[in-house]
């Protein structure tokens, strides 16, 4: 009799303190009180291209030219390498040791929905920022292009204002 293979949950990381609660609550809730957890984790990150930023220059930068481009390119992969080793350090102290990191270039939107492709994924959870409508149009949300462009269920993790937390502790 063959075992059915573990879904799939990818989990959008960054270096936001929304990220960081997202990925945790869902350790939490799906991963470390479980011996056997539900599906298979990917945490995926996505690192901007570095033309994103060229032409911004800041001190002693030329702006445009290909240093600038390879400085900012490393500076982003370093980044990255800390955004990943935070996370693979949350999922050890969670005991959650056989999870899968990867980090794509792009846009974060575009990164998340390609990899729930790739990997088949039956969940992705992302964090909200929990910006209002006017900050959403500016600025784009990565969890709301991702509640309808992913083709899977989508898992918006809020963290909740200290002083609506303690109201519901009541």
């Amino acid at each position: 009799m063959a075992t059915a293979e573990k879904p799939v949950m990818v989990i959008g990381v960054d270096d936001s303190e929304y990220a960081t609660y997202a990925l945790e609550w869902t350790l939490d809730h799906f991963f470390s009180s479980t011996v056997n957890p539900p599906f298979k984790l990917v945490v995926v990150y996505a690192k901007p291209f570095p033309d994103v930023f060229v032409g911004v220059g800041g001190p002693g930068m030329i702006v445009g030219s290909a240093g600038s481009y390879q400085f900012l390119n490393d500076d982003l992969k370093k980044k990255a390498a800390l955004i990943i080793a935070t996370a693979r350090g949350i999922c050890e102290s969670k005991l959650v040791n056989d999870a899968k990191f990867e980090v794509d270039e792009g846009d974060a939107r575009y990164v998340l929905c390609q990899a729930v492709d790739k990997h088949r994924a039956s969940m992705l959870v992302v964090g909200s920022h929990g910006y209002g409508a006017v900050k959403r149009a500016f600025l784009g949300s990565v969890s709301d292009y991702c509640a309808h462009q992913a083709s899977c269920t989508v898992m918006i993790v809020k963290k909740l204002n200290p002083k609506v937390e303690s109201k519901e502790q009541k």
